[in-house]
């Protein structure tokens, strides 16, 4: 969040889930259950920290929120209302000055009611009811000092008019969303009958004052930052049941965002990237209150191409806050990369995505790349008071600088509070007998009479023991990442299935004192920017080293030699030589009080062999370049031609390859085996592309009969076909390639010349959203088949070296 102008749970057990958290902790009633939820994730009470980086955050949250003086807090609330305060003002973000000041309370408020409700410790419920009650009496003068009934905040309702004249300010909405959120997570988690009092009347006033406004004067409205409205008032209405929160929700439904994000287009290129992630998290609710198909279909897209196309290495997203073209990670490296803010709403994203579909593994694979990568080095660990970072630098040089008790209140303040009062949250999931393991966190869950309790020192160490206490029945589901090739998961001593990509299953009934015991091999990998394969950071595992430089502030970004990195003793450290001498690399959420360097050159060209994918048993990259694939919407093995291969049963499964796989390359090859079980017009066993304006796709039947490669970069009407006189067949596999070199293009079938263009002038280019089995448009069907020994070179096999891949089986 930027200062002007650039800019800017509960359930019901199994019922209504609060967004702010995405934790049920009580029980307290709801009007309404969510639609299409599969999975519930615990309760903040339920699971309980071991010591490790987690426990040590959260402690030092715990500490501030002891310390913070709630009438400092208060202050502007009360003079807002002309009521006396002799408090000292805070400064920052909430000086008395400040357009957005009130924000932080609302996220103090958060943070206490998910502190008691994970504790107990009634000093954090104490404080979070003085500030209800404080702010009640706020509320209550709001008429007298002529603001609208209901009306709730430390700066004057006037800001409000401001916006909907359109004349500047920074984000009024914006602040009450957390101070809404803060109300309704106090009532949910600690009982505070109050705070829903307060609340209701915040929302009728919010329902009025929108109410009174067309749909072109809210939609106008809409272009200044408002944070999670839409959110919490579809929480609201979830709990309470009252349809006027959820036409107020909808007041807050932007359809310049939506509408692109609905038809599967990606137009982020230059919006602000943390006024757009509340919106799609409000989208999820709205679904989940509504049944709606097209608010999941938005959350969901939004959600593909910020993970796919705009986030950094270490999950994080935008540059000077904006998100920029798709794919261009290597060209914007600066000091304002990685907003915290914006990880801890992807990490809320991903929470009630999950609740959607427990079955894709991806998105705890996603919630652990930037847990561990990003927000848990976005503490101060020398800070008795966890203060928190806002940007996180990733330019050569970059250096973390971080909040202080009362003279910073940025946005990543507040929601750092929130971060580190909520880890236990997301650790487990639960539906019916069925208990989720999704991070290897040290902590322990009570659940159905069950304790199963997790020790780890991952990831430090590569593994976890998981012991249950407790007999009877539970379908167990552990989290195999996808970069854990060669995972093994022993059950009392004997193996288990683990598929990298996938939850593995034991369904039985249990005994106390059973053991499950995982293994996740750590492997030292590098990940290439889309724009520029020569770019790289370099993990082991999913974890980010960064090059540890102390004072040194690099004016360019440092040459790597692959060759000479080294292990030490010390758990996940290296040494290296690059440009700049010897370096010791370091897990980057380690790396406090010294400049770092995360990005390095590494290579100089497009590699002859990109990737090939064999799908045998997973979707990783067996050329050694670590561009890893993953399985999405219910992809599976089945077998093929020589051991597995992956099965796309025609209903929204698909693979998704690494973004950029040919941006740098001039010629290309794609290669691979296919099974049809049916063959449909327009789906696709590839599709390369960044939206419906530019893909390179090929498709087993085409409008005129025979299969088709297309590609564009100037959308339908531009393409630049290869035809075949036949469909690709049904129930064989099937070898197809399409190369390019120069200006002509061939498309094999079988190892023999099925089609050629020569006049093939387009180039695939730095595409986004590059995938097996899916179309870039949202209304074409997904491939009903397999798919096995997939291939991407960086040159145009010849006809001969095509033909041996069909002879070969290869």
């Amino acid at each position: 969040m930027a200062p002007l102008p650039s800019r800017r749970a509960v359930l019901r057990a199994g019922a209504i889930a609060v967004a702010a958290a995405a934790l049920p902790t009580r029980a307290l009633a709801a009007a309404r259950p969510d639609f299409g939820v599969s999975a519930e994730l615990f309760g903040l009470g339920a699971v309980t920290l071991l010591p490790g980086p987690f426990r040590d955050n959260t402690l030092r949250t715990h500490a501030y929120l002891k310390f913070l003086d709630p009438d400092r807090l208060l202050h502007t609330f009360r003079r807002n209302v002309s009521l006396a305060s002799s408090a000292v003002p805070c400064g920052g973000w909430e000086s008395p000055s400040t357009e957005l000041r009130g924000h932080s309370t609302g996220h103090v408020l958060t943070a206490l009611a998910q502190a008691h409700a994970a504790t107990g410790d009634t000093a954090f419920s104490t404080k979070a009811n003085y500030l209800v009650d404080q702010l009640a009496v706020c509320q209550g003068r709001a008429t007298g000092v002529g603001f609208s009934t209901g009306y709730l905040s430390a700066f004057p309702e006037s800001f409000i008019g401001r916006v909907e004249a359109r004349e500047q300010v920074w984000a009024p909405y914006y602040t009450l969303h957390k101070i809404m959120a803060g109300l309704l997570d106090v009532h949910l988690l600690t009982g505070n009958a109050q705070a829903l009092a307060v609340l209701t009347q915040m929302a009728a006033w919010t329902s009025w004052r929108n109410g009174r406004l067309t749909y072109d004067q809210r939609q106008n409205m809409l272009d200044t930052e408002f944070g999670g409205m839409n959110e919490v008032l579809a929480n609201l209405h979830q709990l309470t049941g009252d349809p006027a929160h959820l036409t107020a929700a909808q007041y807050f439904d932007h359809a310049e965002v939506f509408d692109p994000l609905a038809q599967n287009r990606d137009a982020l290129n230059g919006y602000h990237a943390n006024t757009q992630i509340p919106k799609a998290i409000g989208a999820i609710r709205e679904y989940h209150a509504t049944g709606t198909t097209r608010y999941r279909d938005i959350a969901r897209n939004f959600w593909e191409f910020v993970v796919g196309a705009h986030s950094y290495a270490i999950g994080g997203n935008s540059n000077g806050e904006y998100f920029k073209a798709p794919g261009r990670i290597a060209s914007e490296l600066s000091d304002s990369t990685c907003e915290c803010c914006n990880s801890y709403n992807m990490l809320k994203l991903t929470a009630q995505l999950f609740r959607t579909n427990p079955a894709d593994a991806r998105y705890f694979d996603f919630y652990e790349k930037t847990l561990y990568n990003h927000l848990l080095g976005g503490q101060n660990p020398n800070s008795a008071h966890g203060h928190h970072s806002y940007y996180t630098p990733l330019r050569p040089g970059g250096i973390r600088t971080y909040s202080n008790d009362y003279n910073d209140f940025t946005c990543c303040h507040g929601t750092g509070m929130e971060t580190n009062t909520a880890h236990t949250g997301r650790i487990y999931a639960h539906s019916g007998t069925t208990l989720y393991v999704n991070l290897f966190v040290a902590s322990s869950v009570s659940w159905r009479g069950f304790t199963v309790r997790q020790e780890t020192s991952f990831p430090e160490s590569p593994s976890s023991r998981l012991t249950i206490s407790g007999s009877g029945t539970i379908d167990l589901r552990v989290r195999v990442p996808a970069w854990a090739a060669g995972a093994r998961i022993l059950l009392n001593g004997a193996e288990q299935p683990a598929t990298p990509g996938t939850y593995a299953r034991i369904d039985r009934t249990w005994s106390s004192g059973d053991v499950v015991e995982i293994s996740l091999p750590m492997t030292l990998n590098r990940e290439s920017t889309p724009d520029n394969r020569t770019v790289q950071a370099v993990r082991h595992g999913p974890i980010v080293l960064a090059g540890a430089y102390g004072t040194n502030n690099l004016q360019a970004m440092p040459v790597l030699r692959p060759s000479t990195i080294r292990a030490t003793s010390t758990p996940l450290q290296y040494t290296a030589t690059a440009s700049t001498g010897q370096v010791t690399l370091m897990p980057f959420y380690k790396v406090h009080g010294q400049r770092y360097n995360v990005y390095w050159t590494v290579a100089a060209e497009t590699p002859p062999f990109i990737a090939h994918y064999p799908f045998d048993g997973n979707a990783n990259d067996a050329t050694g370049n670590g561009l890893h694939a993953t399985l999405a919407g219910g992809a599976a093995w089945t077998s093929g031609r020589g051991g597995q291969a992956v099965d796309l049963p025609g209903s929204g499964a698909h693979v998704v390859l690494p973004a950029g796989l040919l941006a740098t390359a001039s010629s290309f090859t794609i290669a691979t085996w296919v099974r049809l079980d049916t063959v449909t017009t327009w789906s696709r066993v590839f599709d390369f592309g960044s939206g419906t304006g530019a893909y390179a796709f090929l498709t087993p039947r085409g409008p005129a009969g025979g299969a088709r490669f297309a590609i564009t970069t100037g959308g339908a009407g531009a393409e630049q076909q290869i035809n075949a006189a036949a469909a690709l067949p049904q129930g064989v596999w099937t070898h197809v390639a399409v190369t390019q070199n120069g200006d002509l293009g061939v498309l094999y079938v079988n190892g023999a010349e099925a089609g050629r263009n020569s006049a093939v002038t387009a180039r695939p280019g730095n595409t986004a959203q590059n995938w097996i089995g899916r179309s870039q448009y949202a209304n074409d069907p997904y491939l009903d088949g397999a798919v096995d020994s997939f291939r991407v070179y960086g040159r145009a096999l010849s006809a001969s070296e095509v033909a041996s891949l069909h002879s070969t089986g290869t």
